[in-house]
C-alpha cells in the first residue's frame, strides 16, 4: 500500500491538482475522496463502502498499524472482502475459502493448496489496494491511476491548514439519497435556509435580497463573496469555495468569532452520496467553545439529521425533474435563476458543462423512493457513527429497564396491600409515583430511541404556526 502521507511531505514529489491532466475535461476518479471519520470506523473488524461505483472494503493492518483499503472482492471466486473478518494473525481473511491478505494487498495463506505449494506468490492472488492518507481526522481514498495519488492535493479545509489553533469543531455525516452535485449545489445555495430549515436552523422572517458574486473559476473550482448575510445584522468577511470535484465551504468571518460550515459530497453512485458535513468555531469568547463541549455527539448528530431531512425528502425528486429536462447540459432552461442568491448554483452547473464534470455521464437514476424510505436514519447512519450506535444501546437498555421497573411496581401493588399500610406515605410513594416516574422514563426513552431509526413525517416548517 502506497504511504501517500509521507510521500506528499517529500519536496522532490511535485504536486498536481485533481481531475487529470485534460484542461478541458474534469475526471472524479483523479482525485481524494473522504470515506469515513477515523473515531467511527471498528478496527476489530472490515467496513464495506461504494466509491465512484467501486466496491470497497477498508480494514486496519496491525502490522502496519494504518487503515488499508482494497476493492471489495477476493481475487479466488470475487467473494466480498467486507463480508470476512480480520484474523487472530491481524490478516484480512476472505469468508468464502479463507484466504489472507497482508495490508499490502499479498496473499499470505491459501488453506485448500498442498504443503509445499506456492500458488499465494502469484501476482493473481493480490487483492487490489488503493492509496490512503489520514487527514484532519478523516481517511481519504485514491481510486484513479495509483502513480498519480503520491502527487495530487488532498481536498483539505484550507482555513484550518493555515490557523489550526483554537478551533471547536462539530462533526455529521449521512449517506444521502442524491446524487453528489445535487447535494453541493444546494449547500452552495445560502438563499434556502429561511424557508426550507424554518423552524430548524432558519426563520422565514430572515429571507431577503442576497447578492452573491463569483470572483474566481476554474478547472479546479471557484470562489465567490456575499454581499450580505442570511441573518439580520449578520457581518464581517462572508465567503464561500467550492474546491473541485467535492468539496465546499462557507465562511463567516465576523468580529464576535468565525464559522464555517464545510460540506464533503463523496460520490457513492448515481443518486447516492456520502455527506460529511463540518462546522468548525472560532470565538473571540471562551465561552461558546465550553459549551459546545459539553454536548455529546450523538446529540449534535439528532438534530443534524432532521436539518438533512428539510430538504431530502425534495431533493430526491427534483434532480429526477432535472435529468428527465436534459441534465446539467441543459440546466439555462430547466431552471429559471433571474437572481444573484442563484449565483453559485448557476456557477455549479455551468462549471460541469465547461469540463465535461458529469461523474455518472450516460448513467440513469433508480425509480424514486417514499418519503418514508427517505426519513430511514438506521442505516444511512446511525448504524455506520460510533457515537450513535453506543448512544442507542445505552438509550435501549434504559427504555427496557424502566419498562420492566414500572410494570413489576405495578403489578406487586395488590401483594404489597396485604403486608403494608397502604395509607402511609412510603407506601403511596411505592403505589403510584414509582410506576409513574418509571412509566415517563419508558415513554421518553422510546421516543428518544425512534429517533435513532426515523426522521419526523412532518417538517418544522409545515407545522401550524403558533
Amino acid at each position: 500500500m502506497l504511504e501517500t502521507t509521507h510521500i506528499l511531505e517529500n519536496s522532490s514529489v511535485e504536486e498536481i491538482l485533481p481531475g487529470g491532466n485534460d484542461p478541458y475535461s474534469f475526471d472524479w476518479h483523479e482525485a481524494w475522496y473522504p470515506v469515513h471519520y477515523l473515531e467511527d470506523l471498528d478496527k476489530l473488524k472490515p467496513t464495506a463502502f461504494t466509491l465512484l461505483n467501486k466496491d470497497i472494503v477498508i480494514w486496519w493492518d496491525q502490522q502496519s498499524q494504518s487503515w488499508q483499503v482494497f476493492a471489495d472482492e477476493c481475487p479466488h471466486r470475487l467473494a466480498p472482502l467486507s463480508e470476512g473478518r480480520i484474523n487472530q494473525d491481524g490478516l484480512l481473511e476472505c469468508p468464502y475459502h479463507g484466504w489472507t491478505f497482508t495490508g499490502d494487498g499479498n496473499c499470505q495463506h491459501i488453506p485448500q493448496q498442498p504443503e509445499g505449494a506456492q500458488a499465494q506468490t502469484s501476482q493473481r492472488a493480490c487483492a487490489l489496494s488503493f492509496p490512503t492518507t489520514e487527514q484532519q481526522g478523516l481517511l481519504f481514498v485514491y481510486v484513479g491511476n495509483p502513480e498519480n495519488a503520491a502527487k495530487t492535493k488532498v481536498p483539505l479545509i484550507a482555513p484550518l491548514v493555515e490557523s489550526p489553533d483554537g478551533w471547536v469543531v462539530i462533526n455529521t455525516f449521512r449517506d444521502v439519497p442524491y446524487d453528489a452535485l445535487t447535494l453541493l449545489e444546494n449547500i452552495l445555495d445560502p438563499s434556502h435556509v429561511a424557508y426550507t430549515h424554518h423552524r430548524t436552523v432558519g426563520n422565514r422572517k430572515n429571507a431577503s435580497a442576497l447578492e452573491l458574486e463569483v470572483v474566481k473559476s476554474g478547472k479546479h473550482g471557484f470562489k465567490g463573496v456575499w454581499q450580505q448575510g442570511i441573518q439580520p445584522g449578520q457581518s464581517g468577511e462572508l465567503s464561500t469555495t467550492f474546491v473541485a470535484p467535492s468539496l465546499m465551504w462557507h465562511d463567516i468571518n465576523a468580529e464576535r468569532g468565525r464559522i464555517l460550515t464545510v460540506v464533503y459530497a463523496t460520490p457513492i453512485r448515481k443518486g447516492e452520496c456520502r455527506l460529511f458535513a463540518r462546522f468548525p468555531f472560532k470565538f473571540a469568547a471562551k465561552l461558546p467553545g465550553i459549551l459546545i463541549k459539553l454536548r455529546p455527539r450523538w446529540y449534535y448528530h439528532l438534530g443534524q439529521n432532521g436539518v438533512l431531512e428539510d430538504d431530502q425528502i425534495f431533493l430526491h425528486y427534483q434532480e429526477r425533474y432535472l435529468q428527465a429536462k436534459g441534465g446539467s447540459s441543459n440546466f439555462t432552461k430547466a431552471f429559471y435563476l433571474p437572481t444573484k442568491a442563484d449565483s453559485f448554483v448557476f456557477e455549479l452547473r455551468q462549471w460541469v458543462n465547461n469540463y465535461n464534470a458529469e461523474p455518472f455521464l450516460g448513467e440513469a437514476f433508480l425509480p424514486a423512493i417514499p418519503k418514508e424510505q427517505l426519513l430511514e436514519r438506521y442505516y444511512s447512519h446511525t448504524i455506520k457513527c460510533a457515537s450513535c450506535r453506543a448512544a442507542l444501546a445505552k438509550i435501549e437498555k434504559l427504555r427496557f429497564w424502566s419498562g420492566v421497573i414500572a410494570t413489576v411496581s405495578l403489578a406487586s401493588t395488590p401483594l404489597l396491600t396485604r403486608f403494608l399500610d397502604m395509607t402511609s406515605v412510603p407506601a403511596i410513594v411505592f403505589e403510584i409515583v414509582t410506576p409513574l416516574i418509571f412509566a415517563s422514563a419508558w415513554w421518553g426513552f422510546s421516543q428518544l430511541q425512534k429517533q435513532f431509526y426515523e426522521g419526523r413525517t412532518i417538517p418544522p416548517r409545515n407545522l401550524p404556526e403558533k
